[in-house]
């Protein structure tokens, strides 16, 4: 047994019990295969508080799931990564547990599908209008495919989760005040170098531990959208913000391959329909609450510092090193190129 699959099947005894501490419906502990007259359930895991966007749309993609099925199909919600880390959660869906979290290219690039992870390279994207483009082209679906072959199943691509802004401790004005500074991403290869081509030193942490290691000062920032930075309260130990946007942060919604297939054809349709719709209502939450969750972190006293479109080039010039990289990723010859194509 491979090191993953032991920690996979270790997982999977964890959250058995887990199940009846953390609020979780009992029935959710048995896999009801599909067609067999039982309802199946999906567990939704995820790290984000269930009052952030996409914590309020896993909400809503309940009701919608019960309604098109006529309650035989049914989503349990596990927010504050209340089964684990999300790479556990990632491996445990290669066993084919019935779980679906909130995912990435960059995470994609860390299960075999390396050209993934350049939709989250710093600066990318222009606007969002470039993801969408890019989430319907031929070169998306082909990587989507090669997922699959892998033992991941997309459910919908079609969430903002948000711009992805830097709050530290310490002022930062422009690209060069990072140097140095000990900033928390998520724990994978493309985000810790995207950030660390910025000039900072990038730690990779779940999001779980980010306050306690800003209070600490064993880190000295993190980033992430406005709505996660203030819903794990953040702005309480880190009382500086650039509104950088060095991602645009279109995210996932993963399933095990295997599991998806032992649903029924019209459960599979129900299933996609469900997580694309909650994805639109997820979109119309963040555009509402962004400058909610701004205003009430600058009530909090935290500085915000709006870049120049000068400023914001010399970020983009920063980054440029990151694409000079595609080889060490894995990329396919002509990567960055070819994404710039299709999101024409």
């Amino acid at each position: 047994m491979t090191k993953k699959a032991l920690a996979a099947a270790v997982l999977a005894g964890i959250m058995a019990l887990a199940l009846t501490g953390c609020g979780g419906d009992k029935k959710a502990e048995k896999k009801a295969p599909a067609g067999n007259g039982k309802k199946v359930v999906l567990r939704v895991a995820y790290e984000n508080s269930k009052t952030e966007p996409v914590g309020v749309a896993w909400e809503k993609a309940k009701e919608i799931l019960d309604k098109k099925s006529g309650g035989t199909m049914e989503i349990v919600t596990y927010p504050d990564s209340q089964l684990g880390k999300k790479s556990a959660l990632i491996d445990s869906m290669l066993m084919g547990e019935n779980v679906c979290t909130l995912a990435d290219g960059a995470f994609y690039a860390d299960y075999g599908v390396p050209d993934f992870g350049i939709v989250f390279g710093p600066f990318l994207f222009d606007n969002w209008d470039q993801c969408w483009k890019l989430t319907k082209s031929q070169w998306y679906k082909d990587q989507s495919d090669k997922l699959e072959k892998k033992g991941l199943k997309l459910l919908a691509s079609n969430w903002i989760y948000g711009e992805r802004h830097t709050l530290t401790t310490k002022p930062v004005n422009t690209v060069n005040d990072l140097k140095g500074l000990k900033i928390r991403v998520p724990g994978n290869k493309i985000q810790t170098e995207g950030f660390n081509a910025l000039g900072a030193t990038a730690t990779g942490m779940p999001l779980g531990e980010v306050y306690q290691a800003l209070q600490s000062k064993t880190i000295e920032g993190a980033e992430n959208p406005l709505g996660t930075l203030y819903g794990r309260k953040l702005q309480e130990v880190a009382k500086y913000l650039i509104l950088d946007g060095h991602v645009k942060n279109f995210t996932t919604w993963v399933v095990s391959e295997k599991w998806f297939k032992g649903l029924t054809p019209q459960q599979q349709q129900w299933l996609l329909e469900t997580a694309e719709e909650a994805g639109k209502y997820n979109n119309e939450v963040q555009q509402k609450t962004e400058k909610e969750y701004l205003d009430k972190m600058k009530k909090e006293g935290v500085t915000v510092v709006v870049p120049s479109p000068e400023v914001l080039a010399g970020f983009k010039k920063k980054a440029e090193s990151f694409y000079a990289k595609g080889k060490e990723f894995g990329w396919s010859d002509g990567l960055y190129e070819t994404v710039k194509n299709a999101m024409k």
